[in-house]
């Protein structure tokens, strides 16, 4: 791996650790709220004990680790080893952050917080890297099933969610629920991008022009795929391409005025790597 990139996703991390302490410490610890994963948990022990949070997450994740190493390849690990400890070390430094940033509506704080927080855990998943804890567990559970990271994080903070409401109340419980909810869907805008991805097949007897056209106007890639009409035999070739929402339009209009009988279907990718594309987060 190059130097740059390197000091690069480690920049990024950081970043995004420090975004995810001020949304903790800012706007979630002051109402009592709790969070997902061992950040949640290190919460809930921070209410009991009155110990940091920042500490207890150094803590609670090293077993975690050790499971994480045996299962995870070692770049992610090293990089999410990062995450953890500046996760845990802005916990601290932004223990008293609420003096400056004190917000006394818990509705504002729940939204802002789930969004921050949610931000800086985008920006590190997005980087290949996690705060260790639940997130080794569902990138585990990810590489065995392939959901996403948003979707295990929501499920499988629900249980300190539940464990919240011997702490808190049913109230802040909610409040949680909503919280994580928001947090999970901005993770997810994070790492898949605010740029949705589709997948154009066409059926033409115009497919050369087409392709021409579409490569030489909009930059993508186009592949030919080999079809035969069930009822009249005839040979056809199908156009495969995968564009951008932007591209979209233009791509439909290329097509349209080439061949303006042929059939276009028009689906969402979900997720897309390649030439052209970023590689996907985790």
């Amino acid at each position: 791996m190059e130097n740059n990139n390197i000091i690069k996703r480690s920049l990024l991390v950081s970043l995004g650790s420090l975004l995810y302490a001020i949304g903790i410490n800012a706007f979630i610890a002051p109402h009592k709220l709790l969070s997902g994963g061992i950040a949640g948990i290190s919460l809930l022990f921070q209410y009991v004990t009155s110990v940091p949070s920042g500490y207890w997450v150094f803590i609670l994740n090293i077993p975690i680790f050790i499971i994480g190493v045996k299962k995870v390849d070692k770049d992610f690990v090293l990089f999410s080893i990062l995450g953890m400890l500046t996760m845990s070390g802005f916990l601290i430094i932004t223990r008293n952050i609420v003096g400056f940033l004190k917000v006394d509506d818990i509705v504002i704080s729940t939204i802002f917080g789930a969004i921050i927080s949610g931000i800086g855990m985008g920006i590190i998943f997005k980087n290949r890297a996690s705060q260790g804890g639940t997130d080794i567990i569902a990138v585990i559970i990810r590489n065995k099933n392939g959901a996403k990271m948003s979707t295990l994080y929501f499920v499988l903070n629900g249980t300190i969610v539940l464990l919240g409401v011997f702490v808190t109340n049913l109230k802040l419980t909610l409040y949680t629920v909503l919280l994580m909810y928001i947090k999970s869907l901005v993770i997810d805008r994070v790492i898949v991008g605010f740029e949705q991805k589709k997948m154009i097949m066409a059926i033409t007897s115009k497919e050369k022009e087409i392709s021409t056209e579409i490569m030489n106007k909009i930059g993508r890639g186009v592949t030919f795929l080999d079809a035969e009409g069930a009822y009249t035999g005839d040979k056809k070739k199908i156009l495969y391409c995968i564009v951008t929402l932007r591209e979209l339009t233009r791509a439909k209009a290329i097509i349209d005025k080439i061949d303006s009988k042929a059939l276009v279907s028009v689906v969402d990718a979900s997720e897309v790597q390649g030439n052209g594309f970023l590689k996907p987060a985790l």
